[in-house]
C-alpha cells in the first residue's frame, strides 16, 4: 500500500542510503513492543515477506492456508488487490507477539519491521530511505549504518525485488482504475485472484534468500506481461 502524503511533515526532511549513519539503534528495544501493537491492517506483506513466513518461521514449512487459518495473517482488499497483512489479536498487538512481548518471528520478520522506524521514499530513479518523526518510543538512539539496521541478506536482491514490486503495484493499480471506468469488474477479479495465488499462495520453490528474490523478480516479469494485455 503506498503511502500518499507530506513527506517533510512524517520524515526528518532527509533522505539516505544504505552505508549512511543514522540514529536507529534502539539497544534492543530493552522491552518496548509499542511498534507492534495498534497497527490494524497497515502491514501490508509483499511476496517475499510470505515466502520468509512459510519457509523460515516455523521449525517445518507451513502454506500460507496456515498462516490464515492460525490468524496470523489476513486478507484484505488494498487497491483493488486482494493482499495479506499482519493480524492484530485480541489485545490490539501482532499476531506474532509472544508473552514476553518479543517477536517470535524475529529473524524472518517482515520487511516493514526491519526497516521501523526508517520507511523508503520512491522517485524516478529508485527508492531511498528515510526516518520517520515521533514513530519510535526510544527516543534516545545510537547511529548506525542502515544497511546493518536493516539487517537483511542480499540486500542488492532485495532492492532490486522492492522497487520491481513497487512499481509492478503501480502499474496493476493504474490498470485496475482503467477497468473499473471501463465496467468490466470481471477483469478486475481474475486479476485480483491471479495476483493473490501467483505472488502468495503458490510456493517459490527455493530455500535461499537470494534465489527467492530473482525467482520473484522474474515472477513480477511474467505478470507483468499477462496484466498489460487484459
Amino acid at each position: 500500500m503506498l503511502r500518499e502524503c507530506n513527506f517533510n511533515d512524517i520524515s526528518d526532511r532527509h533522505t539516505y542510503g544504505l552505508n549512511d549513519m543514522v540514529r536507529l539503534d534502539t539497544d534492543g528495544c530493552s522491552g518496548c513492543h509499542k511498534c507492534c501493537t495498534g497497527m490494524g491492517q497497515s502491514i501490508i506483506l509483499d511476496p517475499f515477506d510470505i515466502w520468509r513466513m512459510k519457509t523460515c518461521a516455523y521449525e517445518t514449512r507451513v502454506s500460507f492456508e496456515t498462516l490464515i487459518q492460525t490468524g496470523k495473517i489476513e486478507l484484505n482488499l488494498v487497491d483493488g488487490l486482494i493482499l495479506p497483512n499482519l493480524r492484530m489479536n485480541e489485545n490490539d498487538a501482532c499476531s506474532f507477539l509472544n508473552e514476553n512481548g518479543r517477536c517470535s518471528i524475529h529473524a524472518a520478520r517482515p520487511s516493514v519491521c526491519r526497516l521501523f522506524p526508517l520507511g523508503r521514499v520512491y522517485d524516478e530513479n529508485g527508492f531511498s530511505y528515510f526516518l520517520q518523526k515521533d514513530e519510535c518510543a526510544k527516543e534516545v538512539r545510537a547511529k548506525m549504518k542502515v544497511k546493518k539496521w536493516i539487517d537483511t541478506d542480499n540486500i542488492r536482491e532485495q532492492e532490486i525485488f522492492v522497487l520491481a514490486w513497487h512499481n509492478f503495484i503501480r502499474m496493476t493499480g493504474s490498470r485496475m482504475i482503467a477497468l473499473r471506468e471501463r465496467g468490466t469488474s470481471e477483469i478486475m477479479n481474475e486479476i485480483a485472484i491471479y495476483v493473490l495465488n501467483t505472488f502468495y499462495v503458490k510456493d517459490v520453490e527455493v530455500s535461499e534468500d537470494a534465489k527467492a528474490y530473482r525467482n520473484l523478480v522474474e515472477m513480477i516479469r511474467e505478470a507483468t506481461k499477462k496484466i498489460e494485455i487484459l
